[in-house]
């Protein structure tokens, strides 16, 4: 690589040193994600565990708590946050409810961890209504 040079010197000479003022992690401020931010996010994992909903069945979404103590990571002493996050979805049913559930819990925690960079202690699931599962053209109401 060649160096500009000037009148009074090159490139390089006329920076001077760069010098290495290191900055420990801890002092180096963080930035805070909001807790919707969190739960938009935990809402979409959520609907990509499930997959297809049943047609009359509201998105899932999630409450998030971010818990006032955060903890420092082992591998740099870059302290992060914590929080809890309660998915509310509603299901198709008959199905196994806590395989789905545990999907959810699942890919709710890895997703928040990957795309957030907050450490998941708890993903709780709350299924709030389950929706029945008719054939294709079956009565709707009671039948004799």
């Amino acid at each position: 690589m060649t160096s500009v040079s000037s009148e009074n010197g090159t490139a390089d000479e006329l920076r001077g040193p760069l010098t290495a003022t290191a900055v420990p992690p801890a002092d180096r401020g963080a930035t805070r994600i909001a807790d919707r931010v969190v739960a938009k996010v935990a809402g979409q994992a959520a609907r990509e565990a499930l997959g297809k909903l049943p047609a009359e069945a509201e998105p899932p979404y999630a409450t998030v708590v971010v818990l006032p103590h955060s903890r420092v990571r082992s591998n740099g002493g870059t302290p992060t946050a914590v929080v809890r996050v309660r998915v509310h979805l509603e299901l198709d049913y008959p199905c196994d409810i806590g395989t789905r559930c545990r999907e959810v819990r699942q890919q709710v925690g890895e997703r928040v961890v990957a795309l957030v960079g907050m450490e998941v202690s708890e993903v709780s699931v709350q299924v709030e209504r389950l929706h029945p599962a008719q054939a294709h053209g079956a009565a709707k109401g009671r039948t004799r």
